[in-house]
C-alpha cells in the first residue's frame, strides 16, 4: 500500500514539474486542426526540399515542342507555355516563396523585438520617439507603398524582402512593447534591480523569454501574410522576376483569359498550394496561441 502511494506521489511530482515546452506540446496535441496543419506543413516542406532535387527536369529547361501540354505520365502537372515541367516548378516555386516568407518574418521580428524592448523598458522620451516612428510606418498604405517602391527600384528577391520587412515590423514592435510594459512591473524585475543586474541582461535574459510566446504566434501568422502579399505583387508583375519560379509567378499565368478557360493545370496547382499552406499556417498559429495562452493553463 505504501509502495503504491509513493509511486503515485512520484508520478504526481513528475507531472507537476513538466517543462513549459512539454506542457505546450501536450496542449497543442489536443487541437486536431493544429496537429493536421503541422503535418501538412511538414509534407509541403519535404516536397519543397526534395522534389526539385530528385526530379529529372530542371526548372529552367525549355522544350517548345512540348509546350502547354496537359498532365501526363511524363509531366504529372503538365507543362507551361515554354515547355517547362510544372510539377518541378511548383515545388521549386514553393521553396522560393517560403524562403521569402522566412526572411521577411525574421527581419520583422528582429527589428520589432529590438525597438519594442527598448520602448517598453525605458519608457519616457525613448518610448514616445519609437511609438511615433511606429505610427508613421503604420499610417502608410502597405500595398501602395510596396508597389511604388518595387516599381522604382525594380523587382528582385532582395528588394521584395526588404520592402515587406521594413513595412511590416511595427506590429510585432507594438506587441513586444505592450508585453514588456506589463512584465517590468512584476516582482522578479524588482529582484533583478536589487541584485544589480544590468539593463541588457534584464531585457534579453528575463523579459524577452516571457514574450517569446507572442513572438512565435506572430511569426507563424506572419508567414501566411507574406506568402499572400508576394502572390499579390507577383500577380501584378511587381514581385520576383518571372525567370525565378514562385507560386505568385505561376498564378500570374491566370491573367490570360485563354489560360483560365483552357489550361487550368497551369494555375490551379499553385493556387491550391497557396491555399493549403496559408490555411495551415493560420490554423497552426491559432493553435499555438491557445496552447501558449497562460490564461488557459490548468
Amino acid at each position: 500500500m505504501e509502495t503504491t502511494e509513493s509511486v503515485g506521489r512520484e508520478e504526481l511530482k513528475k507531472s507537476e514539474y513538466k517543462s513549459q515546452f512539454q506542457i505546450t506540446v501536450a496542449r497543442l496535441k489536443k487541437n486536431r486542426r493544429a496537429v493536421i496543419s503541422f503535418y501538412a506543413l511538414c509534407v509541403i516542406i519535404l516536397c519543397i526540399l526534395f522534389v526539385p532535387v530528385l526530379s529529372p527536369y530542371d526548372i529552367l529547361d525549355t522544350e517548345l515542342g512540348n509546350s502547354a501540354q496537359p498532365p501526363s505520365s511524363t509531366n504529372w502537372l503538365g507543362t507551361d507555355n515554354l515547355g517547362r515541367d510544372l510539377f518541378t516548378r511548383l515545388w521549386a516555386g514553393g521553396r522560393m516563396s517560403l524562403l521569402i516568407a522566412v526572411a521577411v518574418v525574421s527581419i520583422q521580428v528582429f527589428i520589432g523585438i529590438i525597438l519594442g524592448s527598448i520602448a517598453g523598458y525605458y519608457g519616457g522620451k525613448t518610448d514616445t520617439l519609437i511609438m511615433r516612428l511606429i505610427d508613421v510606418f503604420m499610417c502608410f498604405p502597405f500595398l501602395m507603398i510596396a508597389i511604388t517602391v518595387i516599381a522604382i527600384f525594380g523587382s528582385s528577391v532582395r528588394n521584395l524582402i526588404l520592402v515587406l520587412a521594413l513595412l511590416g515590423w511595427p506590429s510585432i514592435a507594438r506587441i513586444v512593447r505592450g508585453q514588456i510594459l506589463s512584465l517590468k512591473e512584476l516582482e522578479f524585475m524588482e529582484a533583478c534591480e536589487a541584485l544589480g543586474i544590468s539593463d541588457t541582461k534584464r531585457i534579453f535574459k528575463h523579459l524577452l523569454p516571457n514574450v517569446l510566446a507572442s513572438v512565435i504566434v506572430f511569426a507563424t501568422l506572419g508567414m501566411a501574410g507574406v506568402i499572400l502579399t508576394e502572390t499579390a505583387l507577383s500577380f501584378l508583375g511587381l514581385g520576383v522576376s518571372s525567370v525565378i519560379p514562385t507560386w505568385g509567378n505561376m498564378i500570374q499565368m491566370a491573367r490570360n483569359l485563354h489560360v483560365i478557360q483552357g489550361r487550368a493545370w497551369q494555375w490551379i496547382p499553385p493556387g491550391v498550394a497557396i491555399f493549403v499552406t496559408v490555411l495551415a499556417f493560420n490554423l497552426l498559429g491559432d493553435g499555438l496561441r491557445d496552447a501558449l495562452d497562460p490564461k488557459l493553463k490548468q
